[in-house]
């Protein structure tokens, strides 16, 4: 038998045997592809199994993650720490070979897939962050591909027509996908859904469109050197398979796709296929060895980029320090002084407060980066005197991601994976729903993504409720690992964008106004410190016993300060401004019980639904939030008639006391 098909029915038996043993998973796709991952691991990719971070390797991306046993297979053959052993405990506790690949969890996975789509605009961010890493470095980076498998599903979830409208536009002739065209989704044959002509849309939206059979090798390798060849355009190889091939009974149909063979049918597909039937997760010597010697091929070219990256550190020094502080994540010691420093005292709305921060982290950060889903005149997010990201122009500073919110997450994600950039992206707050997938993978896998969504509350005002988020902010806090900070002045802004740019293992949700905040009192002592802790006090008490905590976030601080006031005759009242619930509740019992005795009440005030308020406090309680949505009307009046004034939080108050 040829040594390559030898190796690919190598893969496609090791991934059928883990999904066998698990008696879970989803064999199909990596028996189809088998061939195609066998062509390009052993003569495309540049990898180094003993380097699995080196900065001048491709990537391979498997946006169906359902077929993760394909990837965990390759990793194993190609030398990374993938045992045996991890194999065979596929999709059990403890394994690092989970069900859908996991980024962090085992080295190799370039990202984390499985909701499909996500790879693909995944690897697309990859190809756009490439290109920005040769503009600002030189030669010495380019040429890096990002491979990737993609599916039926991949390309009927919206995400991928989003990213690849952006990866045309850009001209991302980085970018070789494998549509692994098998005509099967779980439900059946994709006749039941999908017509579409994959070749002209995406012709439409600027790439190559190839084709080949998964099994005629030379047909592969064709494709993979076309695509290489092109510069201009990404590529789509359309790759005519066969859903769990060789299998006698089950390829070609739906029951492969997200179910184990069977024991019958794994002994007839390893019949049908030459295999010895009484060997398990065995692998043939000859593809032992190819494999080998291709790690030795890539371990040569690996030392003469390694030397070449020593001289070009010699030679480009003030280019080199700026790679090495990227890489590293270098901050200025004084980033939170320079920031604070950079907003004015005035009253203004949080969206232009940060946005003077963002100018400022413009200038003292080289590698920051980001743009808006078209909303930049409004979310004041372009970082003036920088160029923007286009075509064959990737030294810029600015994206301009379009209207494509979910793309946008996406993206951001593949770019903050590739390394070297802090990457930012900003939309209305009530597109944070089209973002939510991709905020929870960067969550699941503990990049620090940041987001900036502005218009944050009902107070959009005269756009009305389709506009005015008013559960939005419950439900980026439901999401584990995941911080959001909602500031209510210029000084809270400063802290807030400071602790996102410091943040290294989870994605940062930064919320702001539309409207300009009232000032409000501070206590003489406040040191800006105090803001990252979440909660602190703002105005303290009067001496003698506390009667009440008034707590609020954002805009609705200086309500809670307007209350305290109207009470102050009858009451001793604090307030305290609370910018992060996430924040605060990693801080120490006594902290917490500093800021909120236990046996005070407390009120909180949110322009939002106020789900899991409660979970924070056991004191006696009153939740002054929305319970409704909004309407469309200027803002100062739906304050009043939505009871977000001082004077009618003060009614409640006294009505609840």
């Amino acid at each position: 038998m040829d040594i390559k098909k030898l190796t690919a029915n190598t893969i496609r038996i090791l991934a059928a045997e883990g999904v066998q043993k698990a008696n879970s998973g989803h064999p199909g796709m990596p028996m189809g592809m088998a061939d195609v991952a066998a062509i390009l691991w052993t003569e495309f990719i540049k990898h180094n199994p003993d380097d699995p971070k080196w900065a001048g390797r491709d990537r391979f991306v498997l946006s169906g993650g359902h077929g993760s046993m394909l990837i965990y297979s390759m990793l194993h053959l190609t030398g990374y720490d993938v045992t045996m052993d991890d194999l065979k405990s596929f999709r059990q506790w403890g394994s690092k070979t989970a069900g859908h690949p996991e980024y962090g969890h085992v080295p190799g996975v370039e990202t984390t897939t499985g909701p499909l789509g996500q790879g693909f605009g995944n690897g697309i961010g990859m190809a756009i962050a490439a290109k920005m890493t040769e503009a600002r470095y030189g030669n010495l980076f380019a040429g890096n591909y990002i491979y990737g498998f993609c599916g039926d599903g991949d390309l009927m979830e919206g995400v991928s027509h989003e990213t690849a409208s952006t990866a045309g536009h850009l001209k991302l002739g980085n970018v070789i996908y494998f549509y692994d065209d098998n005509t099967i989704t779980i439900e059946g044959h994709t006749y039941l859904t999908f017509s579409e002509d994959i070749q002209k849309r995406f012709e439409s939206y600027g790439w190559q469109v190839l084709h080949t059979d998964a099994y005629d090798h030379d047909g592969i390798r064709k494709a993979i050197l076309a695509g290489q060849a092109e510069k201009e355009k990404p590529t789509l190889v359309i790759t005519k398979s066969t859903i769990g091939f060789g299998s006698p009974n089950k390829a070609n149909t739906h029951e492969v796709h997200g179910s184990p063979l069977g024991k019958e049918e794994m002994i007839k597909t390893k019949e049908n296929l030459g295999w010895s039937v009484d060997r398990e997760f065995y692998v043939p010597q000859e593809v032992a060895d190819l494999f080998a010697d291709r790690k030795s091929e890539m371990k040569k070219l690996y030392d003469a980029w390694q030397k070449d990256f020593i001289a070009w550190k010699k030679s480009e020094t003030e280019k080199a320090d700026q790679y090495e502080k990227a890489l590293s994540g270098w901050l200025p010691e004084n980033l939170e002084e320079e920031l604070v420093a950079a907003v004015s005292k005035e009253p203004s709305a949080t969206r232009t407060l940060s946005s003077k921060v963002i100018q400022k982290l413009a200038q003292l950060v080289p590698y920051f980066v980001g743009g808006s889903a078209d909303l930049a005149p409004s979310t004041n997010t372009f970082m003036n005197g920088f160029d923007a990201i286009f075509a064959d122009k990737f030294g810029g500073r600015n994206f301009h991601f379009g209207v494509r919110e979910h793309g946008m997450g996406s993206i951001l994600n593949g770019i903050t994976l590739y390394g070297g950039y802090k990457a930012f992206g900003a939309t209305f707050f009530v597109f944070s729903d089209y973002m939510r997938p991709t905020i929870r993978l960067a969550a699941i896998m503990q990049i620090p993504a940041i987001y900036v969504f502005t218009h944050d509350s009902i107070f959009v005002g005269e756009d009305g409720p389709t506009h005015q988020p008013v559960e939005h902010l419950a439900v980026l806090r439901a999401i584990p690992n995941s911080t959001v900070l909602r500031p209510a002045d210029g000084i809270e802004t400063a802290m807030a964008w400071a602790y996102a740019l410091r943040k290294t293992d989870g994605p940062v949700s930064l919320i702001l106004t539309r409207q300009k905040i009232d000032a409000f009192d501070r206590a003489e002592d406040f040191n800006p410190s105090e803001v990252l802790k979440g909660a602190y006090i703002t105005s303290k008490e009067k001496d003698g016993k506390l009667d009440l905590v008034i707590a609020a976030s954002g805009s609705e601080v200086p309500v809670a300060d307007s209350a305290k006031k109207l009470l102050g005759d009858k009451y001793n009242i604090r307030v305290v401004s609370i910018p992060s619930r996430e924040i605060f509740e990693k801080q120490s019992e006594e902290y917490k019980a500093k800021i909120f005795p236990a046996d005070v009440p407390v009120v909180v005030i949110e322009a939002a639904t106020m789900t899991g308020w409660g979970d924070l406090f056991r004191q006696k309680l009153l939740l002054i939030g929305m319970k409704s949505f909004g309407a469309s009307a200027p803002y100062q009046t739906l304050a009043e008639k939505f009871g977000f004034t001082g004077a009618s939080v003060a009614e409640k108050i006294k009505s609840w006391l």
